[in-house]
């Protein structure tokens, strides 16, 4: 087996979108990497988690598409798509699926993008790519989501450029195979269940990624001015979401859900303020629910932005200060 890093990419806007097309191309170009791609046919926005339960999926092979992006033929790439949303895409791959297509190969780290369009805010709650990686990260993998904060596509180099920026940065320190696929442990980190109350420390956050209890989100800006800033989710308004007609024969009416305007209120470290001044926004989320016992503690996660400005140096799991194997507890 290769000793390079296996990615494991997928996203909601389908596997012949720009972003993916972008991303692979600029990956295999490093040739450091094992890429499998398993995405959505077509495209699945804003499915949220959305699962497609008891209807049989079919998966198809796509390495028709090495030759359309112009990829290394003896690269290590394989892509497929599947006829379902970006979360079957990776519960296909990660409880079961792996073995069938790329026996005895666990990925080292999740990417779900490169999105066209931004997922900030309470986008977190409907975009498919944020579920994508969540979904990951619910299977016990270090598991990264992105975005291009615009819909013109025109400006997609840029937030993949980023993207592959952080990949490089975060891979490095991984372990080549995720420690906790399947989470065999289960509770691998309860943080609310008894130990000692300490201070939120980058011990604690590296154990949580690499565990899959916090996963990463990046909003890149067309304009992006080549800096990062850590932030938390800011608050974006969605005005004058709905279009009507009326309706003709025995149709009462038609509506079309798509804002045509958004209002933003400001933030201190929030994702759209960062995005605004150019900066790409990296927020570290909680996989799970807030009163589910694996949930972040709120202090750990506000650790995550307070104490890292700009990319954060929690992600250094090279610094011997910390034992990345450890299991601290907070309450």
């Amino acid at each position: 087996m290769s000793n390079r890093p296996l990615l494991l990419l997928t996203n909601d806007d389908g596997i012949e979108a720009v972003g993916m097309k972008l991303l692979v191309q600029q990956l295999e170009a490093l040739d450091k990497y094992r890429i499998l791609v398993i995405a959505p046919r077509k495209n699945q926005s804003a499915t949220g988690m959305r699962l497609n339960l008891m209807k049989p999926l079919a998966l198809r092979n796509r390495n028709d598409l090495i030759e359309q992006w112009n990829l290394n033929p003896a690269s290590e790439i394989n892509l497929f798509d599947i006829e379902g949303t970006p979360c079957d895409c990776m519960i296909i791959a990660l409880d079961g699926g792996l073995e069938y297509l790329v026996q005895g190969q666990i990925p080292t780290m999740v990417v779900s993008g490169v999105n066209l369009g931004p997922n900030m805010s309470q986008d977190c709650l409907h975009s498919g790519t944020m579920g994508a990686a969540r979904e990951a990260a619910m299977y016990g993998l270090p598991a990264i989501s992105s975005s291009l904060t615009v819909f013109d596509d025109l400006n997609m180099d840029v937030a993949v450029k980023a993207t592959v920026e952080a990949v490089n940065s975060i891979v490095q320190h991984l372990p080549l195979s995720a420690r906790n696929h399947t989470r065999p442990q289960h509770d691998s980190m309860p943080w609310h269940w008894g130990g000692d109350v300490v201070k939120a420390n980058d011990e604690m956050l590296q154990n949580a990624f690499l565990d899959g209890d916090v996963y990463l989100n990046l909003n890149i800006p067309p304009s992006w001015n080549g800096q990062w800033k850590s932030t938390r989710l800011g608050i974006r308004w969605y005005k004058n979401a709905v279009s009507f007609e009326r309706g003709v024969e025995e149709t009462m009416a038609t509506f079309t859900i798509g804002a045509s305007l958004i209002e933003k209120s400001d933030v201190i470290s929030g994702d759209c303020d960062a995005v605004e001044l150019d900066f790409a926004s990296i927020s570290a989320l909680s996989t799970w629910p807030q009163n589910h016992p694996l949930s972040m503690s709120e202090r750990v996660l506000t650790y995550a932005y307070e104490s890292h400005h700009d990319f954060p140096k929690w992600l250094n799991f090279q610094d011997k200060r910390f034992n990345i194997s450890s299991r601290s507890k907070i309450k």
